[in-house]
């Protein structure tokens, strides 16, 4: 009965059904079948009001609203143009700056605003048309566009790693502590697929002309930012050569390819530096920056605490805040310590880097819990959108409406889940599912390839709040069962659905682009020249190769485990041995010998 009630259910999507209603429905009707058939029992019903309470009653499910309201809240306040705009500054002067400044960018929103229909509107209606007016390929832009979007999925306070934990019944700090370093390395992998398209084909991937460079400072001298950079950059292989900085990361990446990740490091970082971003390097800044980064290296080298993500908010959040200081100083006495590119970057990066930390930050150190955080997110997005005069009742309502209507959405269906798992479990499906996929050959890694595979395959028709609703709960005890780690599988089943959002032709991603990409053709409001449209051919080509790169990145979890099991190293680990010999210790030879009689006296 289970292969059948699934098979249902999958009938009841491609109708075209609403996903929350096919669950219930699907539940009900079978379990009702299955009553008629003898092959179901009653009383199991009579949980199901339980159920629907505890799902209304969990907590964590709180975070979903709170991070989708801060994220609606940053998204309307103006944040991603001045970002999208002067990171665009930083790097335009070089191959495919636009696109790096995207990618960039498309982190730092994914960090603060975890949706990923805000990401990819925003940075779809501010830079699409400016790489286009400038000579970028239309398949580069819109796939980059798109893919640097999708991160708010795996990036943390992704609303998907929330779900993810609650269905596989694990903390949700940890969840996002595992997630933190794939989804930076897969912003890094990006940034390399970029690299290499504008140094092979540089027509593809131009860098921006002196006139559009408008924070360029004409008063400052290139040389010698560039000789500061090269010093950084040497004092940087100087770490690495001497095992400073891998040392900090052989629990995340181990080996040889620890060493090649730093040398690709020091090598982008050379390339930036010489290829014009040296711009921002003034001495006051160059020293600024050596000192927090050196106190950073120190305290983490010498606390004897492993490199996790918790470090990485916090060394991030200290040398931005001693920029910060650098910068409020220069402006206030007029020092002169700062160019004009450096100090905007100062002032635009703080605002997202502060509520990063008071996010991200005090969750991973265990000062608050996903909920707390998002809640305290949630009124750093309000004071921000004040600060910059945007919070207007106008935008409050639709914020609210907006967070109203996502959360329903999200409730409903997992009210539906719950109910077709209960008739599911109570036909043994469970087992059916469990027993399936315990007995694949190749053990983990045969269960590993199979359940990557029917996933990717599956996010060419199912949204991921679906995936995570209706295949998690399936997947999870089998995982559990053959001994994999239940946090570190929840990342890489969600970089794997990030694909959702990507594959052609139902990715949402790719929707949210075509919906504000130009449909006919326009006259640049800057140029006056004719633009041509963007295609959804055009569009669909584009991602495929970021498609690619999310599934090399499932192969990176897979292959280096430790980038996402560093989380288990700020937890409290317990040693099952030692735990029973105390209990040994505590009754010795209890099981082998007999108590002495009980005597009270009478006899005497």
């Amino acid at each position: 009965m289970a292969p059948i009630m699934f098979g249902a259910l999958v009938v009841f999507l491609l109708l075209g059904y609403p996903v929350a209603f096919s669950l219930a429905a699907n539940g009900l009707i079978f379990a009702l079948v299955g009553i008629w058939l003898g092959l179901f029992e009653p009383k199991f019903l009579q949980a199901l009001p339980e159920r629907v309470y505890g799902t209304m009653n969990n907590e964590v499910l709180l975070a979903v609203p709170f991070f989708t309201f801060m994220g609606l809240i940053l998204e309307r306040s103006g944040m991603a143009e001045d970002l999208l705009d002067t990171i665009g500054q930083v790097f335009g002067s070089i191959r495919g700056g636009l696109a790096y400044a995207v990618i960039f960018v498309g982190a730092l929103l994914a960090a603060t605003t975890g949706v990923v229909a805000a990401s990819v509107i925003s940075m779809g209606l501010i830079s699409l048309p400016i790489m286009l007016r400038y000579g970028y390929d239309r398949r580069v832009a819109s796939g980059v566009i798109a893919a640097s979007g999708t991160l708010a999925q795996i990036i943390p306070p992704s609303l998907v790693l929330i779900v993810m934990a609650d269905q596989l019944n694990r903390s949700v700090g940890d969840m996002y502590e595992g997630a933190f370093v794939p989804g930076l390395l897969l912003a890094s992998l990006y940034a390399l697929y970029i690299f290499l398209v504008s140094t092979i084909f540089p027509s593809v991937a131009p860098g921006l002309p002196l006139e559009a460079q408008t924070l360029r400072d004409p008063d400052q001298k290139i040389v010698p930012s560039r000789v500061l950079g090269a010093i950084a950059a040497a004092g940087f292989a100087f770490l690495i050569a001497t095992g400073s900085l891998p040392h900090l990361t052989t629990g995340l990446i181990p080996g040889v390819a620890n060493q090649a990740v730093w040398g690709v490091v020091a090598f982008v970082l050379l390339y930036f530096i010489m290829s014009g971003t040296a711009r921002l390097l003034t001495p006051s800044l160059f020293i600024a920056l050596s000192l927090s980064i050196a106190g950073a290296i120190f305290l983490m080298t010498e606390t004897g605490v492993k490199f996790g993500a918790d470090y990485v908010v916090l060394t991030m959040s200290a040398t931005v805040g001693l920029a910060f200081v650098v910068a409020v100083i220069n402006r206030v006495f007029r020092l002169g310590l700062l160019s004009k590119l450096a100090e905007q970057v100062v002032f635009v990066m703080v605002p997202p880097l502060a509520l990063i930390f008071l996010v991200l930050g005090t969750i991973f150190i265990g000062v608050a819990t996903p909920t707390e955080g998002g809640a305290m997110g949630s009124v750093g997005a309000l004071i921000l959108a004040f600060a910059r005069g945007r919070l207007k009742f106008d935008l409050m309502r639709q914020a609210t409406y907006s967070t109203a209507k996502l959360s329903a959405f999200v409730l409903f269906i997992l009210l539906g889940a719950r109910v077709f798992s209960l008739t599911f479990y109570g036909v043994d499906g469970h087992k059916w599912v469990e027993e399936l996929l315990v007995s694949l050959p190749g053990g983990q890694m045969g269960f590993l390839i199979a359940v990557n595979a029917l996933v990717f395959v599956l996010a060419f028709f199912l949204d991921y709040f679906e995936l995570a609703f209706i295949i998690i709960p399936l997947l999870g005890p089998a995982a559990d069962k053959l001994g994999i780690d239940l946090i570190w599988f929840g990342v890489m089943l969600a970089v794997n659905m990030q694909t959702s959002f990507m594959h052609p032709p139902f990715g949402f991603a790719l929707f949210f682009l075509r919906s504000v990409a130009a449909k006919v053709p326009y006259i640049d409001r800057v140029t006056g020249k004719l633009m041509q449209p963007v295609t959804t051919g055009q569009i669909y080509w584009g991602a495929v190769p970021f498609v690619c790169i999310q599934l090399v990145m499932v192969a990176l979890i897979i292959l280096f485990p430790g980038m996402v099991t560093h989380y288990k190293s700020g937890g409290v680990q317990l040693d099952q041995q030692q735990i029973q010999q105390q209990f040994e210790n505590l009754s010795p030879g209890l099981d082998t010998t007999t108590p002495p009689p009980l005597d009270l006296g009478f006899g005497k």
